[in-house]
């Protein structure tokens, strides 16, 4: 009876170590996937708390140097503004409060037909310097929106959509901007679309539209909602170390 006993404990711990290589082993291989995909982005500067929900569903929190990739949705909370580079030498700061998806951006130095860039706001707002991609193949390179969908042209635009959350931007009159896309223009052009139809927004002019079935606008500057970021998150300036803006990338989180 004793043999048997001590059989059965051997069995039962040989099982518990297999069951335990297998799931550290499912969980390594599932951090390798997201360690060794195609990174498509960096971020290089960041005020608060960045967390990513990348393609697969899994969860994590960002710093400073963490590579950004296809099919990523970046979460900035309150407070958090976070800048990021692209590997054609483009950038995005987005604002607190944001989500916006990384949809696609495909970059191919010697086949400029295989260039691809769509990124998605969510909510919140963002403010992007067009790369190599959008300077010499800009149809190649769109932001969707839910009020509808910006091209560009060789830019450096802002896009601030409001939803009863816009409070505490500035504007030149000291109103709350209402409800709606609010989009401006520092260099280039941008052409917003939508069923209603599209309008081009030139250098210096700043734009509105009420919903995807209204007709964007082009606004006074008295109207306008520049869309402006800190000075240490727009220029290379050094980047706030405090919450989860540390040097180097965070371990990886599986959920």
């Amino acid at each position: 009876m004793k043999r048997v006993i001590n059989t059965t404990h051997r069995r039962g711990r040989a099982m518990f170590r297999l069951t335990r290589q297998f799931l550290f082993l499912l969980v390594m291989s599932a951090c390798a996937n997201i360690a060794y995909a195609q990174a498509v982005g960096t971020v290089t500067h960041l005020s608060g708390v960045l967390t990513v929900k990348h393609a697969d569903g899994s969860v994590a929190v960002l710093a400073v140097k963490s590579s950004i990739l296809q099919g990523d949705t970046l979460v900035t909370e309150a407070n958090t503004y976070t800048r990021v580079k692209f590997v054609d030498d483009g950038e995005m700061v987005v604002r607190p409060s944001s989500q916006v998806v990384v949809k696609s951006y495909v970059y191919d130095a010697d086949h400029p037909e295989k260039d691809s860039v769509a990124i998605r706001l969510v909510n919140g707002g963002l403010r992007s310097v067009t790369g190599l991609i959008g300077k010499r193949n800009h149809d190649a390179v769109s932001f969707d929106t839910p009020t509808g969908t910006i091209a560009v042209r060789g830019t450096n635009f802002g896009a601030l959509f409001c939803q009863n959350d816009c409070g505490g931007v500035p504007t030149p009159s000291g109103s709350t901007p209402p409800n709606g896309l609010h989009v401006d223009v520092s260099q280039g052009a941008i052409v917003l679309v939508n069923p209603a139809g599209q309008q081009v927004f030139q250098a210096g002019q700043f734009g509105f539209v009420a919903n995807l079935n209204t007709l964007p606008i082009v606004v006074p500057p008295t109207q306008g909602v520049p869309v402006t970021m800190p000075q240490s998150i727009s220029k290379n300036a050094p980047t706030n170390q405090g919450s989860g803006a540390t040097s180097g990338t965070v371990d990886c989180v599986v959920q």
